[in-house]
């Protein structure tokens, strides 16, 4: 079931007619737009900006261009435009709030981006302290300021109008209304060629006829309060380009549009992505050696590119403009050097661009290894040293203007090069290694190691205190871990993580621990026998049906084993009164059996200890009941099944629970366990489904079925897209289907509709919208799903 506005008629019960028609009006398209999440962030912005008492007009402002600004950027946003409009009642009036919502998609589309719009939401609050008479003039004409300025653009020309006409009111509000020479005049000044957000969508479509993927680009403002300037760069896999270039000019009058120089800048951050499969390392080396070694890397990603598409030589060579009168520094040699690698028809007499051009020549054959540009530019680093030119890293650097500031390839001591893996680089996987109490004692360095040892050492068996020895045992016979009540830990199971965003594998990124069941009180589960024996008596004639009935004889059949009795006699008398005896004289014996492994995996996140509505017990109770229910079906008829459950705390902490396991009887200890379940923490259910896939993978079975009970979408802490885990869990459902395990889900959640098909396919998935019906549902269910 889907959020509907009769979820939160308390919440929007004082809005006036007119916005509650207005709403109801909006209501179809914001279900397209949000998610659950984003749709309550959306109400409760409503409820909130009417609270304000500033006029059902404002109201409906936002009911209107909320979605459209969600449409544009991302529904995350829509929490900060409804705070930022909270923050601006203080301190203006409720015209220039409602004149600022319905600007904002306006501004979305034209960023682009969540992080840009909130930097402009950001900028209007610093104007409305410093000109807050011209807010309303300049968002009256932000259209026409948009299709001319970059955000940075923006932001320095209002600031400009701002401290110029501080306290001249009248002159404040031509400025900002573009009536005033000086404003217009302020606004050609920084008035760029091409934006972005004009030309990114070619941009992608040029990088995918090229890879044949696609590549995630984001503006990045070149403003004075951003750090990166207009240098383009790789962050996160990403590829941040300016928010405008203007157009290029080359010493012979020649005019470079400045689509020409975002495909080449995008080209060639295309090119690093596709072609770095490792880092290059930094350490013990100096700035003189980086930069030589960054051009040379350059020059190795470019020159594989030409050989698959030839065409971008010629686009990148128009941006390296060589001066006649070359200068006797470093920065000059640095840009000699990279238009030589680029552009063979470039002539360099100095000894050192050869020498640049021999060595890079002579490693053409191993370009696919980028330890090629680290040995090069070492060497030609070192030789260059000779001349005793000193260098200034500000100052000698590439004028190229395509190129990124290269801090894609570096890997520097202090990084947390975990992120990496997503991208194919080779991590290092902790080993463990079992030992004995005297070679622990012995030959350990070290008594704690932090996430980066390669190397664990684990005793291979529980260590008993000193006086647990003996004869009289003062200890009770109690290991350390008993005595200090911890737990002792499993290896560690690490599985891979889908991102959508980069459309890779993130390799070893979640790490699953199984824990010890703790038992509970057995009198719970025999509770819940007690309570539903009605219903188990009513299954009795469905289980019945479905327990194997051992050997069978199929009858009448024309090819068999052997003959039917019966059969062939009423043919010999059909043959004796002159009729067409009926050929179908044989029979087959046919073993009848079930061949099933089913693994029940719990939802154990901190969510399920939430009352049922209405009801006194939570949902962990519910499902504890149902899955008693399951389970004594399940084991009447005889399949093997096991129970297990899972919570999270971050990747690196999947907690994961075997109740039962398949080999176990359908006992007091399972039960037992079952019912000291908790909830706690949160659900990231993508490794828990591949780990349950593991299990049932080791099973003999023909049939594998894997059935997830869950009261709530994917979720964990160190995760703020909502998509991220949905696009995971979805991956380790078509993960575990290739090992043929069948993945069903049962859904407490009344939105669950709107995500939970797309993760398990339409046919895959139940939503219990009554769920105190579930002990009931569940082993018919079962009964469905092994039929």
């Amino acid at each position: 079931m889907s959020i509907t506005l009769a979820d939160y008629a308390e919440l929007l019960e004082n809005l006036s007619p007119h916005s509650q028609e207005a709403l109801h009006a909006a209501w179809h398209e914001a279900t397209k737009v949000f998610s659950p999440r984003g749709l309550d962030n959306y109400l409760k912005g409503t409820a909130a900006i009417h609270g304000l008492g500033k006029g059902d007009s404002l109201v409906e402002t936002w009911i209107e261009e909320a979605p459209m600004v969600a449409k544009e950027v991302g529904e995350d946003v829509i929490g900060d435009l409804a705070a930022a409009s909270l923050m601006l009642a203080s301190r203006t009036s409720g015209a220039v709030i409602e004149l600022l919502l319905a600007t904002s998609a306006t501004a979305a589309n034209r960023l682009g981006d969540a992080q840009l719009f909130l930097n402009y939401l950001q900028f209007i609050n610093t104007l409305i302290a410093q000109a807050p008479r011209g807010v309303r003039p300049m968002l009256d004409k932000l259209e026409v300021l948009f299709q001319q300025l970059t955000l940075g653009g923006l932001r320095r020309w209002a600031l400009w109008g701002a401290h110029a006409h501080r306290t001249n009111y009248e002159e404040q509000i031509r400025y900002f209304s573009l009536e005033s020479k000086e404003s217009l005049a302020m606004l050609q000044k920084e008035r760029k060629g091409t934006l972005l957000v004009d030309v990114q969508r070619r941009i992608n479509m040029y990088l995918r006829a090229l890879w044949a993927r696609d590549f995630f680009m984001r503006p990045t403002s070149g403003d004075f309060e951003s750090r990166e300037g207009y240098k383009p760069y790789i962050e996160n896999y990403l590829i941040h380009l300016p928010d405008a270039f203007d157009d290029f000019k080359t010493p012979a009058g020649e005019v470079i549009g400045g689509l020409e120089v975002y495909r080449a800048t995008a080209a060639h951050a295309a090119a690093h992505i596709a072609y770095t499969r490792e880092p290059i390392s930094a350490e013990a080396l100096n700035a003189w050696q980086m930069a030589v070694i960054s051009v040379i890397e350059d020059a190795r990603i470019e020159a594989l590119a030409i050989r698959k598409f030839p065409g971008l030589r010629q686009l990148w060579a128009k941006f390296h403009v060589i001066g006649a009168n070359q200068a006797n520094n470093c920065g000059d040699a640095i840009n000699r050097l990279a238009r030589a690698l680029l552009d063979d028809g470039y002539a360099d007499d100095d000894p050192w661009i050869a020498q640049a051009r021999a060595l890079f020549a002579q490693a053409a054959g191993r370009l696919e290894d980028n330890r090629v540009s680290w040995e090069i530019g070492v060497q030609l680093a070192h030789s260059f040293t000779e001349r005793r030119i000193p260098f200034h890293p500000r100052a000698d650097v590439l004028t190229a203007v395509y190129r990124d500031d290269n801090r894609y390839f570096w890997e520097f001591e202090e990084f947390d090069f975990d992120k990496a893996a997503s991208a194919g680089y080779e991590s290092v996987k902790q080993v463990r290694k079992y030992v004995s109490v005297m070679e622990m004692a012995n030959e350990i360095d070290v008594e704690t190691a932090g996430d980066d040892a390669g190397e664990i050492w684990v005793l291979g068996t529980e260590l008993f205190p000193y006086e647990n020895i003996g004869d009289q045992y003062p200890g009770g016979g109690k290991s350390f871990n008993a005595l200090e009540g911890k737990e002792p830990l499993s290896d560690p199971f690490h599985y891979a993580e889908w991102d959508y965003q980069i459309q890779l594998e993130r390799p070893a990124w979640a790490t699953v621990l199984e824990k010890r069941a703790r038992a509970g009180d057995l009198t719970i589960i025999e509770g819940i026998t007690a309570q539903y024996k009605r219903e188990i008596h009513r299954m009795k004639f469905l289980l019945d049906a479905m327990q194997p009935q051992g050997v069978q004889r199929i009858r009448r059949l024309e090819d068999g084993d052997e003959i039917d009795i019966n059969a062939a006699i009423a043919s010999f008398t059909d043959i004796r009164l002159g009729n067409q005896p009926d050929p179908r004289i044989m029979m087959r014996s046919v073993r009848k059996t079930r061949d099933f492994s089913i693994l029940v995996l719990l939802d154990l996140s901190e969510s399920t200890n939430e009352k049922v509505q209405d009801q006194e017990y939570s949902v962990r109770e519910l499902t504890q009941q149902a899955c008693v229910l399951l389970a004594d079906a399940i084991d009447k008829v005889g399949d093997p099944f096991a129970i297990h459950g899972f919570c999270s705390d971050g990747r690196h902490d999947v907690e994961y629970y075997r109740f039962k396991d398949f080999d176990q009887h359908w006992d007091e200890v399972p039960k037992a366990k079952l019912a000291g379940m908790t909830g706690q923490l949160s659900t990231r259910m993508g490794a828990a489904i591949r780990h349950a896939g593991h299990h049932l993978q080791l099973q003999r079975s023909a049939k594998k079925l894997l059935i997830v009970i869950t009261d709530g979408e994917p979720a964990d802490v160190d995760v703020r897209d909502p998509q991220y885990l949905r696009y995971d869990t979805k991956k380790a459902v078509e993960e575990v289907a290739k090992l043929g395990v069948t993945t069903y889900c049962m859904s407490l959640d009344p939105r669950a509709d709107n995500y939970v098909s797309r993760i398990f396919g339409q046919k895959n998935y139940m939503v219990v919208d009554h769920v105190q019906r579930l002990p009931e549902k569940l082993p018919l269910l079962y009964a469905g799903l092994t039929r």
